[in-house]
């Protein structure tokens, strides 16, 4: 009898196993900002866990490990940058990095240093930009929406401070890596801060920038892949996620316009 308990007790902990071994877990490695990515990329962690999928995000905090991560093949995709941005990596870099879903706008803001408003900008005061190409860009058309420069061509998308033609007021331009901008504020008139960044800093770019961009901002935030992973059933499950009302409604209640969703 203890025999055919014991194979019995045997076969039902190898049905058990075989049950188990059944659902295979797949782990799906993001990269992501901080804020709002990672945040955003909480809220599909639960769902994507009903689908047998493990949502795992590491957090950067500057805007090339993330590429240079799912180039490698460290990270299976990022949530971090807007189009121009990753079109011009792949053409500096030689990269294959593909959009596969946009999910939302962060709508860079000028934001007071020193200066109170943009009325009080000296003659020859600092402005901090971010130095990547398209982010700068970006930056100098917001300050030329304001009148306080004008290119010399104001479709180009990857303008910097020599493609100015006009400067009225001999604004001196400080250039400094995105995430960075934040801390300078002390030491500059006004700064150009994408929101990300702005929200990391604890400022509301709602309520704190002098002016912010207008909601129909072409810089929309997306999921990225290298080129080939554009199918992956678990990148397509985390496009579904991020694509959600759920999603939707996090973005909206919790940012207030900071962040808008763009699906």
């Amino acid at each position: 009898m203890k025999k055919i308990f014991a194979l019995s007790l045997a076969l039902l902990l190898a049905l058990s196993l075989a049950a188990c071994g059944g659902k295979k877990t797949t782990t799906l490695k993001v990269a992501a900002s901080p804020t709002p990515h990672a945040e955003i990329l909480a809220q599909c962690v639960e769902p994507l866990k009903k689908e047998g999928i493990e949502l795992v995000v590491t957090e950067y905090s500057d805007y090339v490990f993330p590429n240079t991560a799912v180039e490698d093949g460290d990270e299976d995709a990022n949530y971090f940058q807007h189009v121009p941005y990753l079109d011009d990596f792949n053409a500096q870099r030689g990269t294959h990095l593909v959009s596969v879903a946009g999910v939302h706008i962060e709508p860079m803001g000028l934001y007071a240093g020193t200066s109170a408003s943009l009325d009080a900008v000296p003659d020859g005061g600092k402005v901090a930009v971010p130095n990547d190409p398209t982010n700068e860009g970006r930056a100098l058309l917001l300050l030329e929406a304001q009148g306080l420069i004008q290119l010399k061509d104001s479709s180009n998308l990857s303008s910097t401070p020599k493609d100015i033609a006009e400067n009225p007021k001999n604004l001196e331009f400080v250039e400094l890596e995105a995430s960075q901008v934040p801390a300078a504020l002390d030491e500059v008139d006004i700064a150009a801060i994408n929101s990300n960044f702005a929200l990391g800093a604890g400022l509301n770019p709602v309520e704190d920038a002098l002016v912010i961009e207008a909601a129909d901002s072409p810089y929309v935030n997306i999921l990225a892949v290298k080129e080939g992973n554009e199918n992956n059933e678990a990148v397509q499950a985390l496009v579904k996620a991020l694509q959600s009302d759920a999603v939707k409604d996090y973005i909206t209640s919790t940012f207030g316009g900071a962040v808008v969703p763009a699906f």
